[in-house]
């Protein structure tokens, strides 16, 4: 059953003094303070004002069970048959894989009834982020990000020469006029990841439409659907139908998420023919393995079991978010298969601290500092051990036990 959301579980403002919308950030040259000769190699600009990626904790030394709730990966695993793939692909190593991998695009074309011809695939939906920004982005050029959006969305766009324009959400949502305002002759790619991460929240097809109707034909959108086949909500679309009737607008999926496949780094993108054939002119041969074609391609044709994560997830999500809620706790409602929870501004009782006493017990979260959430956790939900495990911690933690 899923929790309905009340005002107080709303996304509280984490930081009142930032910027209320547009800020930029213009890449600067700086030097290597490693190197003390001037004719050594170096980056070209920009390249050391980007900060790297730091993914979630694993670990809780001195801990004998560890639950890792910090990367949103499922507790049901990968489908026995996608192992199976893995298991007969293993017998073939010595062999180039194939570079078109067009048994995985023939699976996904199958499953969503798609056109293989507009369908790439790549070593997790990160790489084929990172092709369409060294393809279609240059210095000088913007691309627009929203205030707690994907860090990788940054670290592409700054990779690429560009300039990041990130715009204020509201109540951890995106707001489609907040976007459009920030739009200048400058801007060519809009990244909306949708449901949104770490939030969970999402915004619905109408608004979305009406976000690519506002821009200009020139300006790339870009749905980041990582997480769309957990959501069970009438208004909302990955947007397979608006890639399909706009020349535009791009789609990314993962299977690291319900797929249970993100040790093999399996992504794919579902976009217009012309964008397609530039990407796969700058797209490395081999950038799939053949055990993460198989798995894939034998992943998403297995909907059956998808279907029972999905159900998993739902009755966990709603039962994790009404438990904590009841401690006093504001989680923003989520969409997704993790909640973002928000603790108190009180000593002993902030996230910082909740972190701590969780990893004590062997529970590991993701702290969000990076996305602009200094006072919050995101919870992934796992099993349900595990939920269990984070709520009575949690009951402790608060004082309610």
């Amino acid at each position: 059953m899923l929790h309905t959301p009340t005002p107080d579980m709303l996304c509280p403002r984490q930081n009142p003094s930032s910027p209320l919308l547009a800020e930029r950030h213009f890449p600067s040259p700086k030097a290597d303070p490693m190197s003390t000769d001037l004719q050594s190699p170096s980056p070209r600009p920009g390249i050391l004002d980007i900060a790297a990626y730091v993914p979630g904790k694993e670990h809780a030394p001195g801990v004998a069970k560890v639950y890792k709730l910090s990367s949103n990966e499922t507790p049901m695993g990968a489908s026995p048959k996608a192992i199976e793939a893995f298991r007969k692909a293993a017998g073939n190593l010595e062999r180039y894989p194939d570079g078109q991998a067009i048994e995985l695009r023939e699976a996904i074309a199958s499953v969503h009834g798609l056109n293989i011809a507009n369908l790439i695939c790549g070593n997790g939906s990160d790489e084929l982020l990172g092709l369409l920004c060294h393809v279609y982005l240059a210095p000088g050029d913007e691309a627009i990000i929203t205030e707690h959006g994907f860090l990788v969305y940054k670290i592409q766009i700054m990779g690429a020469g560009a300039t990041p324009v990130t715009v204020r959400e509201e109540d951890c949502r995106v707001t489609v006029d907040a976007i459009l305002a920030a739009v200048t002759d400058k801007t060519k790619m809009v990244f909306l990841a949708n449901p949104g991460n770490p939030t969970g929240t999402y915004v619905p097809v109408e608004e979305v439409r009406r976000l690519q109707a506002g821009l200009p034909k020139n300006v790339i959108l870009v749905l980041d659907a990582a997480y769309a086949e957990y959501v069970r909500r009438n208004d909302y679309e990955a947007g397979l139908e608006l890639v399909s009737s706009n020349s535009n607008v791009v789609m990314t999926r993962t299977f690291s998420k319900i797929y249970g496949l993100a040790a093999l780094r399996v992504g794919w993108m579902y976009a217009p023919v012309a964008i397609i054939d530039a990407l796969n002119r700058v797209r490395g041969p081999f950038n799939m393995n053949a055990p993460a074609i198989a798995a894939g391609a034998a992943a998403v044709r297995d909907q059956a079991f998808a279907a029972a994560a999905v159900d998993f997830n739902l009755e966990w999500l709603g039962r994790v978010t009404g438990a904590l809620s009841s401690l006093g706790l504001k989680v923003t409602p989520s969409v997704a298969n993790f909640v973002l929870i928000h603790f108190p501004d009180t000593d002993g009782k902030r996230a910082t601290d909740a972190d701590d006493f969780l990893t004590s017990r062997g529970f590991i979260l993701r702290a969000v500092r990076g996305y602009g959430f200094p006072n919050a956790l995101r919870m992934t939900i796992g099993s349900a051990e595990a939920n269990e495990g984070v709520i009575a911690a949690l009951t402790e933690f608060m004082g309610r036990a």
